[in-house]
């Protein structure tokens, strides 16, 4: 699980954009998310969203953040709007400060810190949900 956690903290810096699923042209939530994941293996489909991704994992919740969760935020389970990845109990790393309502360039997401990075995982006063994926490893 460290090198995955590894992996996921290279990219702290990704610009973020809206809709972005590279770290070459920038990372949303959970195209980041979907990056990190096809390195442990899950072959994901470029256009699943936030919701997606808890829908693919949902049977396996945990009551506290781990390293490989991925924490979820939004209204409530059937509207989810954020996903990240937690790299132990407290941090989890994220693709944020992107909206459809703002679109950015690489050079905005830059200059407005709209990428990825780390935080506690309960910055967010809208978290849902903790599951695990069932990583084969």
């Amino acid at each position: 699980m460290q090198r995955l956690v590894d992996y996921a903290q290279s990219f702290i810096g990704t610009p973020g954009v809206w809709g972005g699923d590279n770290p070459y042209t920038g990372f949303d939530c959970s195209g980041f998310v979907q990056w990190v994941l096809r390195m442990a293996g899950f072959g994901l489909y470029r256009d699943t969203t936030a919701q997606g991704l808890y829908e693919m994992h949902k049977a396996h919740v945990l009551s506290r953040p781990e390293a490989g969760a991925l924490v979820f935020y939004g209204k409530d389970l059937n509207n989810i709007s954020h996903v990240a990845f937690c790299i132990d109990d407290l941090f989890i790393i994220e693709s944020g400060g992107v909206t459809p309502s703002i679109n950015l360039s690489i050079d905005d997401a830059k200059k407005n810190g709209a990428g990825v990075r780390q935080r506690m995982y309960d910055f967010r006063g809208d978290l849902l949900i903790i599951v695990k994926p069932q990583y084969s490893f």
